[in-house]
Order: C-alpha cells, then structure tokens, then sequence
C-alpha cells in the first residue's frame, strides 16, 4: 500500500481524532493536513506503524491548537458549543465512518472542561481503546501518569455527564413528539416531556441575541419554545436530523437555518438541550442539508 493510500485510509479515524479534541471542523481539517505533509515529507524516517505515527502527529497537533483555542474561548461570549455534524438521516449521513462512533454534544461539551492533555488520554483510551503503553507514546508520559489523566477526567465526565441508556428508536420517538409539539407552540405537550430540571445550553458566540448563562426548569424552557412558535409561527419549522451521531433538530425561520438542537434524554423526558445558533457554526450545515 502507497504512502497516498495509507493515509487515505485512515483519514475518517484521523479526523475523528482532531474533532473529538477541538470541536471545530475547519481545526480538525487543518490538523489532518498537516499531519498529511509531515506524512508526505521525503525526510520522514522510516516507521514500524503508519497508523501508530499519525495517531500520535494529529494528538500532538490537535493538544498544541487546543491549548491555543482556550486562550481565545476564554473571552467567547456566553457558552461555546462544538459545531456541530450533521446528518439528515439515518441512512444518508454526512460522513458514516465519522458519524458511526461520534461523541455526543453533550459529552463534547463536558469535555470541553478537561485539561487538553486530559482530554487526549480519555478520548485515545476510551474512544479508540489505546492501551497504556500507547498513551505514553503518545503523549511523553508515564503510564503510571496517564492513568491518572483518565480517571480524573471519568471522575469528572462521571459528574458532570451522566449517561442514560437510551434505545435510538426510543430517543427518536421523543424528538419526534417535542418537534411537532415545538411546531404548534403546544405549551401543555412541551411541559410534559420537559423534565423538572432540565437545562438549555445555548451557543449564539455573540453574533445572535442568545442566553448568556445555563437556563434551567421545565416550565421556564417551555414558556421560551411557546414564546419562539408565537413570535414566528408559519415562518418556523422543525427538522429531524442526526446532531452527532444521535437525533435531534434543526430549526429554522423563514427558511433560513437558525439553529442545530442536540438533546440529552432518559428515555422518557429530555434532560438537557444544546442548541448551536453561532451563524459561524451553521454555514456548513447549511451546505449538507
């Protein structure tokens, strides 16, 4: 196999890599390329495994951007969100080998907490399964130290990301009834698969009016849902797509995408809602749909 196909081949896993890091697609894609020619470089000295070497390069790149990235989303303007993939559908998604084994926003968002080097050891070891001893290739550590790294950021995860085992068909069919109950400003039917202490997240980046800080209560995020159907009604409309690998909404006015919605539930009630409406972040959803 040509150095081309190599590479070629394990770009899905490369860029999964640098987006699980950064949560920024255009980042993601310049930490591939340039993991692409130092792979290219003629002076390249020979290695055992291409796949182990370029593992590492896009880790080490995408640690240095993102110890870069948080100096500047220190001074981001409410909540920072990933941008988020989208798929429309089950069956035509952007990008299945991306898609198939993508993190949630929800757990992207909690990741964003992480020390960068935190988040490289848990992503690598629980992501893509790396034993220890590849850990401490990767990141010129100890494994004794890298153990440590992923604990504390699962003790964290743990805390602050709670999972619920939650069937697809089971989430879709929840989606589904809050977009229709979305689409008509049903306040009573949006309570009712609101949970007590539901919270919205919300990612305007300071280029659209958006909630500065966490909103939180089932009637106060209903009200807010009926309030948005009221001000807009035949100019707004719901769309069912895949946010990450699992479902949630598209929502946009008078045709224009507005914001890309992603959900965390239990199954019976929604939890927790992300909604993405950074126009920054829309513009390549906006081309895939």
């Amino acid at each position: 196999m040509s150095d081309v196909e190599a590479f070629s081949a394990l770009r899905p896993r490369l860029f999964s890599i640098a987006y699980r890091m950064l949560g920024v697609r255009a980042d993601a894609e310049d930490v591939v390329q340039d993991a692409w020619l130092r792979w290219s470089d003629p002076a390249r000295p020979a290695v055992q495994s291409g796949e182990a070497w370029l593992v590492s390069v896009v880790t080490r790149l995408s640690i240095d951007r993102l110890r870069a990235a948080k100096v500047q989303r220190a001074h981001y303007v409410g909540e920072w969100l990933p941008e988020p993939l989208v798929g429309v559908d089950e069956h035509t998604p952007e990008d299945v080998a991306i898609l198939a084994s993508e993190l949630s926003v929800a757990l992207m968002w909690v990741l964003e907490r992480l020390a960068p080097e935190e988040r490289a050891a848990f992503l690598l070891r629980q992501a893509f399964e790396q034993d220890y001893g590849e850990l401490a290739s990767v990141l010129g550590k100890s494994e004794a130290a890298c153990r440590q790294l992923v604990h504390r950021a699962g003790e964290r995860i743990r805390q602050e990301a709670p999972r619920f085992e939650v069937r697809r068909d089971a989430h879709r069919s929840l989606l589904e009834r809050f977009r229709l109950a979305a689409s008509r400003g049903d306040l009573a039917a949006l309570r009712e698969l609101l949970a007590e202490d539901v919270a919205i997240v919300a990612d305007g980046g300071g280029k659209v009016p958006s909630f500065m800080k966490i909103l939180r209560g089932g009637q106060r995020i209903a009200n807010l849902y009926r309030a948005i159907f009221l001000r807009n009604e035949s100019r707004l409309a719901y769309r069912m797509a895949l946010v990450n690998g699992e479902p949630g909404l598209l929502r946009y006015i008078d045709g224009q995408l507005e914001s890309v919605q992603a959900f965390a539930t239990d199954g019976e009630r929604i939890v927790a809602i992300y909604a993405m409406r950074n126009p920054d972040k829309l513009g390549a959803v906006e081309l895939a749909t």
